[in-house]
Order: structure tokens, then C-alpha cells, then sequence
């Protein structure tokens, strides 16, 4: 039986399923949510909302980034994945117009961000579920005229080095400008960023520091920067990530260098292996999600 025609068989069951409602039905419970949300290909026609955590929920009346701006284009339109919450639309075209006057990047290549009812996704990533997160390229945007061929073909560029932790030549002072702006507006919970990226920030930003608590270094992150932003007005069922440590974080992103660079020697293997942890958000089954967001699969959000 098709996705579709499961969907179709089973909206009547997940439209029951508020939070006060009767179990889902056993034969629907357990399947992939990633599998029905991945197959959404328009926003639900609510007001907007974030529901549930980054990496274990949802996005009703969710917006899509028009795929290409005066500053700014959508990259891999193939994925679909181009969607968020209104918040992160107008953070997203704003942050591009300021890069575009402030630098020499004419804007930015924008990669993913949800999908059109956010949830889960069939690959790649863990978080980008609720509308509120997006990846964008270190590529500097020189070409806003790419075609539709050309941005599932054309790549970002790397600024890492020694394993992450010191950046490469690929990084310009135009690198650390893009992320002030995109750490400066006061919607942003965190950005992640590889963590010779951060460290480089720590050691020679001058100026007001403030926005280097926003930046925290993570795995990856080196091809693109992660821009999250906080829950908005209006989404009462939005999960905040916990805030960061205070301070700049600055010794945090020396010690993680420091770990790099002379990795602990490895444990012994004792044979005895730690309990299996929850499922990776990509990984819920329907009856893991917020019920909130099934009965967007079925278009009868409440």
C-alpha cells in the first residue's frame, strides 16, 4: 500500500489524536513519522505556530522562502525543505539584505530549512522541525541568477582545518562579518559553527562581544553555519532549547581546540555497552511526536 493511501486510510485516527484523546490505533503508531511528513508538500492553512522541540515537532501555516530574492537564493529546491515559521522568513531576508550592504557578498545562498509542515525528515537532519532553523552556505553569494540545475549541482566551500579546530583558507573577514549580523538580532537562540570558526571569533573580535554567547561551536557545521531562533510570540506549545551557559563561551571553544588537536588516548572497550538512549529525532515513530502535529498530517489542525 502506498504512503498516500496509508495517509488517507489513517486520517481519520490521527485527527482523534489530541492530547486528551484515545491512543492511536496500533497498526499507525509505530510507523516512521518522518515517512508521513516527508511526504507534505504544502504548509497546513493555519495561523502560524511552532509546535514541539527542534528535533521533535512541528510547523503549522508554515511559509516558504520565495526561491530566489534580491539577496538571497534558496539552494537544493529538490528537497522541498525551503519552509519555516513567518519569523524565519523575514529573519532570513533581512539577514541577507544587511549582508549585502555590509559586504562583498551580494547576499546569500540559503540551504535547508523545513519542510512545508516541518517534522521529521527522511534524511539528514535531526532538528529543522519546527520551522525555526536554517543552514546557510559559507559559499559567499556572488551569483544570484543560478538556475534550478545549478543549485542542486553547485557546492559550499569548506572553512575548516586541523580536524575543526582552526579555519582554512577559505575564510575572509566577510565570513566573521555574515555572522555578527546574524548573531546581533535578538530572535537568534544560538548558531552553530565548527569550531575553529568560533575560536577565530574569540581570539580577534575587537569590538562588542556580546553576540559571541550565541555562537557555539559544533561537529560539522563547516560547509554551512545552523541559525536557530527562539520560540516566537504566539506559539504556546513551542519547546526552548536550554540557554547557553553564561559568558562568550570563549574557553568553552578553546578546550574543544585543545580536544582536537590532542584527542584523549581511547577507553578500554569493557565489553559492556550503555543502555540504548531515546530514538534521533529523525527516527520517531508517530506516537513519539506531539499530538499537535499528527493532525496536521490529516489538515484538521486546531
Amino acid at each position: 500500500m502506498t504512503l498516500r493511501r496509508i495517509s488517507l486510510a489513517a486520517a481519520v485516527l490521527l485527527a482523534a489524536c489530541v492530547p486528551s484523546g484515545p491512543p492511536l490505533d496500533p497498526t499507525v503508531s509505530g510507523m516512521q513519522a518522518r515517512e508521513f511528513f516527508g511526504a507534505e508538500n504544502l504548509g497546513s492553512p493555519d495561523e502560524p505556530e511552532v509546535i514541539g522541540f527542534y528535533s521533535n515537532g512541528c510547523v503549522a501555516g508554515a511559509q516558504a522562502l520565495p526561491e530566489t530574492g534580491p539577496t538571497w537564493q534558496a539552494m537544493r529546491l529538490s528537497r522541498n525543505r525551503n519552509w519555516g515559521h513567518p519569523e524565519l522568513i523575514d529573519y532570513v531576508t533581512g539577514l541577507s539584505r544587511q549582508v549585502a550592504a555590509t559586504t562583498s557578498w551580494n547576499g546569500l545562498y540559503v540551504g535547508d530549512m523545513s519542510q512545508p509542515r516541518g517534522g521529521p525528515m527522511r534524511t539528514g537532519h535531526v532538528s529543522h522541525q519546527s520551522g525555526l532553523d536554517v543552514d546557510i552556505w559559507m559559499l559567499p553569494a556572488r551569483d544570484l541568477s543560478l538556475s534550478v540545475q545549478d543549485r542542486e549541482n553547485l557546492s559550499s566551500i569548506s572553512v575548516r582545518s586541523q580536524r575543526g579546530a582552526w579555519i582554512s583558507d577559505n575564510w575572509t573577514e566577510d565570513h566573521a562579518q555574515v555572522l555578527r549580523l546574524a548573531a546581533s538580532d535578538p530572535r537568534v537562540e544560538r548558531i552553530l559553527v565548527t569550531t575553529g570558526v568560533k575560536v577565530w571569533l574569540c581570539r580577534n573580535e575587537t569590538g562588542n562581544r556580546d553576540y559571541l554567547n550565541r555562537i557555539r561551536p559544533a561537529n560539522g557545521h563547516h560547509y554551512h553555519f545552523h541559525v536557530r531562533l527562539a520560540c516566537p510570540a504566539g506559539s504556546r506549545d513551542c519547546k526552548e532549547q536550554e540557554p547557553p551557559e553564561p559568558g562568550d563561551g570563549c574557553a568553552e571553544a578553546e578546550a574543544r581546540r585543545a580536544a582536537i588537536l590532542n584527542p584523549p588516548p581511547p577507553v578500554p572497550d569493557d565489553g559492556v555497552r550503555p543502555p540504548p538512549g531515546p530514538p534521533r529525532g529523525n527516527l520517531v515513530t508517530l506516537d513519539q511526536v506531539p499530538r499537535q502535529c499528527l493532525t496536521l498530517l490529516s489538515g484538521l489542525y486546531r
